[in-house]
């Protein structure tokens, strides 16, 4: 058997604080890119490798994966991995490489404008294009297999659209929808209970004006994003925040605060912000509810396929009998922010009602798209993705908690958790008494860092804390940018809160 890493003299070392799969990562692409492994070289199977390397053969693969996703190795079933032909690499021109872009200069903004990016920097999410560390909801752009869904991309367009345009979205795509939630989720749905939509906020409005009348109340979590209580105001609905507790949103505390409520909006799977998942008893007692009520209950299933501790919770729509489960789910947190892909799925009686709406809601998503991602999911890449990033987040999870414990724990305390894409740093001891959470924010901000202030998913007061996101943040890159955050808290300590920006 050919064996290419021996020559090269590759070794791991245990005590660096990078992990060895992503020593093992670098070290093969900058053996790649210095022609080292020349392109089309054979790659040793992964147990050779590990048994080379000293390491464990999950290690090996997970650095495989991640340089296949990036295109700088091939694999095919039955085939050995090779160096890509082409590498990611060869589409930037050489000068685009070597020297950095010009900074542009600041513009003069109106008084409306700069309120405009004020309001923007407090928003609970981070949007494309700013600082990668901590941004919350940004998926790991590094891991997705770019090269996969470019060809797919590719025949899509070469081909032309396969089916008509439809309201609903592609019958391809929901047709692979309902088989992935299926199989993966326990959603048990087909095509025609799909709905393809721009995001959860169309999503919400439209069930929202569908099922309830403008000033009737809907139950939301406290804390919760508070783009759904928005979208629920914009269709003429009174908002009523239930706080939780670790057994998620309980349904006799909700109908204590708002008795007359018939639609509730719940994270069951994996609470957000905070990470609860929704008890058992719960979860019943809401149903019981609904249908007492005659109401419903929009679960949104944002990241529930990201679980590191035993299997991925069942859906609350797995449990329900009465029909009264609107399931909500979206592509953007799962592959690309810019896909901008959510979709439905519907109880029986409400697949009429909702189709026939569709068409006063706004333009529905691009056609152009849907089919490629109907066949990404069907050739099993959307399911061979989740795989390789629940283990890839774990490992970044994991190191966020280690450089916190390491570099910032006199000013933050970090948790783990169980799921998600985030985790909260509370106070820790040397935390500037006069500093809030919201300060806290727009001082990392301007130190390049993106979080989000936990006290903007409230609705009333709450305990500070900061919302950091760290899948799009590789384990490298982690120590430096927790090492920043510490400095840059410790620093806004001296800043007196009306000094502070608002």
């Amino acid at each position: 058997m050919a064996r290419a890493i021996p020559p090269l003299s590759l070794s791991l070392d245990a005590a660096s604080p990078l992990p060895l799969h992503a020593q093992l990562r670098e070290a093969l692409r900058a053996a790649i890119l210095d022609r080292r492994l020349p392109r089309g070289a054979r790659i040793p199977a992964s147990r050779v490798l590990a048994s080379d390397l000293g390491c464990a053969r999950g290690t090996v693969v997970l650095a495989l994966e991640q340089l296949t996703a990036e295109g700088y190795l091939t694999a095919r079933p039955g085939a050995s991995t090779r160096v890509a032909a082409t590498l990611p690499d060869d589409s930037v021109p050489a000068s685009v490489r070597a020297e950095a872009p010009a900074q542009a200069p600041l513009p003069n903004l109106s008084r409306r404008g700069a309120r405009l990016v004020g309001a923007a920097q407090r928003r609970f999410m981070a949007e494309p294009g700013a600082a990668d560390a901590f941004a919350l909801g940004r998926p790991a752009l590094d891991a997705f297999p770019y090269a996969v869904y470019a060809r797919l991309l590719q025949a899509e367009w070469r081909h032309g659209p396969a089916e008509r345009p439809d309201t609903r979205g592609s019958p391809a795509l929901r047709g692979a929808i309902a088989a992935y939630l299926g199989q993966a989720r326990g959603v048990a749905c087909t095509a025609e209970d799909v709905i393809v939509t721009a995001g959860i906020r169309q999503s919400l409005r439209l069930i929202a004006e569908l099922l309830l009348d403008p000033g009737e109340t809907a139950l939301v979590e406290e804390p919760g994003f508070p783009g759904i209580a928005q979208a629920l105001a914009q269709a003429g609905l009174r908002p009523v925040p239930v706080p939780i507790g670790p057994g998620g949103l309980s349904a006799s505390r909700a109908a204590s605060l708002a008795p007359g409520a018939r639609l509730a909006v719940v994270t069951p799977a994996q609470h957000y912000p905070l990470g609860y998942a929704m008890s058992l008893k719960n979860r019943l007692d809401l149903l019981n509810w609904a249908e007492a009520a005659s109401g419903w209950i929009v679960e949104d299933d944002y990241d529930g396929a990201y679980r590191y501790a035993g299997r991925p919770l069942a859906p609350l729509r797995a449990l329900d009998r009465r029909g009264r489960v609107i399931y909500v789910g979206s592509f953007s947190k799962l592959l690309l922010p810019a896909m901008g892909l959510s979709y439905l799925v519907l109880p029986p009686g409400l697949l009429g009602p909702v189709s026939q709406a569709l068409s006063g809601t706004g333009p529905p998503p691009p056609v152009i798209g849907q089919f490629a991602l109907a066949r990404f999911i069907e050739e099993g890449h959307l399911a061979g993705h989740l795989r390789r990033t629940r283990r890839l987040y774990a490992l970044r999870q994991a190191a966020l908690v280690e450089a916190a414990g390491r570099g910032a724990a006199d000013v933050v305390t970090i948790a783990p958790m169980e799921g998600g894409m985030h985790l909260i740093a509370r106070p820790g001891p040397a935390w500037p008494a006069t500093l809030t959470d919201a300060a806290a924010a727009t001082a990392l901000a301007r130190a390049g860092l993106s979080a989000v202030a936990l006290s903007t998913y409230y609705a009333g007061s709450s305990a500070p804390g900061l919302l950091l996101g760290y899948a799009a943040v590789p384990e490298r890159a982690m120590d430096p940018a927790v090492r920043r955050m510490a400095e840059t808290l410790r620093e806004a300590g001296s800043i007196s809160p009306a000094a502070a920006p608002a």
